[in-house]
């Protein structure tokens, strides 16, 4: 399975996802107002403004977890790009990068640890 088929399934499920829970959501609000409960109608907006201003206070250093993030990406495609030569012969080579997910789950790794050095700084920072 090459990196575009894979790209492609990704973006077409996230696509899938997105349209059913738009429409269920649509449905919900219209089941919602028939009842009566106007007041009610906007119970799934504000959730979502809730969870916001949860996040807004959870994410007080933007630009330092975003840092991180794009620091451990280098480091990932730095390690993809120089265990790939030592590991296979020049022809193989294009068809590690091609037919592999290894690369795929060392950079996964590699932002993972970005976002876990982030929780750790702001964890700490908060106990202080």
């Amino acid at each position: 399975m090459s990196m575009n088929e894979v790209l492609m399934a990704s973006v077409i499920f996230y696509a899938i996802y997105s349209v059913i829970k738009n429409f269920t959501d649509f449905l919900l609000k219209r089941k919602i107002i028939k009842a009566g409960h106007f007041e009610n109608a906007g119970i799934l907006d504000q959730k979502v403004a809730s969870v916001a201003s949860e996040n807004q206070e959870a994410n007080k250093y933007p630009s330092l977890k975003w840092g991180l993030v794009a620091f451990f990406a280098g480091i990932g495609f730095i390690i993809i790009n120089s265990m790939g030569p030592s590991l296979y012969n020049q022809d193989n080579y294009h068809n590690f990068m091609e037919n592999s997910v290894l690369p795929f789950g060392i950079e996964l790794v590699c932002i993972s640890l970005g976002f876990i050095t982030y929780f750790l700084i702001v964890t700490f920072s908060k106990k202080k």
